[in-house]
């Protein structure tokens, strides 16, 4: 039996989703994804993975099915992404709420953030006791961590300022439940210093 016979008109949807990467309305395979959805399901369960898809908001990811103890196949890495990260994650969905809230008629779908508004939201987010001197050096290399982590995409870079497309998937990864959470252990770490 030649390879050629085995491979499907979904297999490159599954290998993206399987290198943990969502998949985009604007990706080539974008259509491959949602044609075959029971079949890239069927194929991913098998090994314990769930596949889900956002038509309205443009994108598709995996996830690890988890037992009633929380347990995984382990077969999708969990990345510790730090404190400072964190935060910017935080700051980021938090924005992105804020803009669902009350979308302006030129940004209709997506939100857009510069590398100049994300340390102004931090200003905003970060407590006093914080160390900020600290955080603003090395503020580049977190909005980095978030970038490659998928929630940030870099859409132009002009006179020095970058700006970003906050992705959708950090809704999924950042519940609002989560962000609160993330507010007062903050708010607490904060009165503690």
């Amino acid at each position: 039996m030649s390879l050629e016979s085995n491979i499907k008109p979904y297999s490159k949807a599954i290998i993206k989703l399987l290198k943990s990467s969502p998949v985009e309305k604007d990706s080539p395979i974008w259509d491959a994804v949602k044609t075959y959805q029971g079949e890239i399901q069927d194929y991913l369960s098998q090994i314990g993975l769930e596949l889900i898809v956002k038509k309205d908001e443009g994108f598709a990811y995996v996830t690890q099915f988890e037992d009633s103890e929380g347990n995984t196949q382990g077969l999708v890495t969990r990345r510790q992404i730090g404190f400072e990260t964190s935060v910017v994650l935080v700051v980021l969905r938090q924005s992105l709420e804020e803009f669902d809230s009350s979308p302006t008629s030129y940004q209709a779908q997506e939100k857009f953030i510069t590398d100049t508004e994300i340390r102004e939201e931090l200003e905003l987010f970060l407590q006093e006791g914080y160390n900020r001197l600290k955080f603003r050096k090395e503020l580049d290399k977190y909005i980095k961590n978030a970038v490659d982590l998928g929630y940030l995409k870099e859409v132009s870079v002009r006179d020095n300022e970058t700006r970003y497309q906050i992705h959708r998937i950090i809704k999924e990864k950042i519940t609002l439940d989560e962000l609160q959470n993330f507010k007062t252990k903050l708010n607490e770490y904060a009165q503690s210093v």
